[in-house]
């Protein structure tokens, strides 16, 4: 059985080769044949070529985009690559910073047996930030609830099989949340407890701007019902507080009409041109494996 697995990297090399030698080193049966694609996000850092024994891994191709377009979209275009180009049964996203801890590739692996070509997602169940940090990440999982009536808790370190991964690259949010368009193609997920890893180098990259940003391309996908359940909480709220008016009270729909306007943005990058154009970004292809 074939197994890709897909890392989307910006400049950060150093933690993608620690990573490549944690990969080599897991006890994979041999039915598996572990295969990696790396999407270099058009990183203005030279990579460092190691002489590497990867016994284990088959194959290791980067692929080197033109233009920065962030980490969705590196997804995104990994995806499409994957399925038009490459032989394969499965694929892996996973960061390559060390917080999707390899390890838990063997927990994917022996579930695919029983998943019946479903999804297999891993669930946070411990997390390595602060307590400010976990504290805003449960208001953004709550927040989601609310607004979509959808529990989102996986973000890309996930397995999918063929079948989704063509629904995948045929949804146009894929561009714009790889989370939320899974959940939109694929009802039904398989699940594996996941524990988030500790950086191998440097400071996370993902800040509170970010958290927001992820939240609301999240919402966006499903911007329909998000709408729907904003008017609604609009209409309750003004009835709410209409003998007792004033700018203090206004605040929360001050925040909301703010959260409106972002996620009509954000909308718009749900481009199906641009995605299906994606490859055109590709420069040139490193088979360093």
């Amino acid at each position: 059985m074939k197994i890709k697995i897909l890392i989307p990297v910006y400049n950060d090399w150093q933690s993608v080769s620690k990573l490549l030698d944690r990969i080599d080193n897991l006890s994979i049966d041999s039915e598996f044949e572990i295969s990696v694609l790396v999407v270099n996000d058009a990183s203005n850092h030279d990579r460092q070529d190691e002489d590497k024994n990867l016994d284990n891994i088959k194959s290791i191709k980067i692929l080197n985009m033109k233009i920065n377009q962030g980490h969705a979209r590196c997804i995104a275009t990994g995806l499409k690559y994957i399925y038009e180009k490459e032989d394969f049964d499965y694929v892996i996203p996973m960061d390559g910073d060390g917080e999707d801890r390899p390890e838990e590739i063997q927990e994917f692996l022996s579930q695919i047996k029983n998943s019946n070509n479903r999804p297999i997602v891993g669930i946070r169940i411990k997390r390595s930030e602060n307590f400010l940090f976990k504290f805003c990440y449960q208001l953004h999982k709550l927040i989601t609830l609310t607004f979509t009536g959808k529990t989102i808790k996986f973000s890309n370190f996930t397995c999918l099989s063929k079948k989704t991964v063509k629904k995948m690259i045929n949804e146009k949010a894929t561009w714009n949340s790889f989370s939320g368009s899974l959940t939109k193609v694929e009802k039904d997920l398989s699940s594996i407890p996941s524990i988030r890893g500790t950086r191998y180098f440097g400071p996370s990259k993902m800040s509170f701007y970010n958290l927001i940003k992820h939240s609301l391309s999240i919402i966006s996908v499903f911007r329909k019902t998000f709408l729907i359940r904003s008017a609604l909480f609009v209409i309750l709220y003004i009835l709410l507080i209409k003998s007792n008016a004033s700018v203090i009270t206004a605040i929360p729909l001050i925040f909301l009409f703010i959260a409106v306007y972002s996620i009509s943005n954000l909308a718009l990058r749900e481009n199906m041109e641009e995605f299906e154009k994606s490859l055109e970004n590709i420069n040139n292809i490193d088979q360093i494996k």
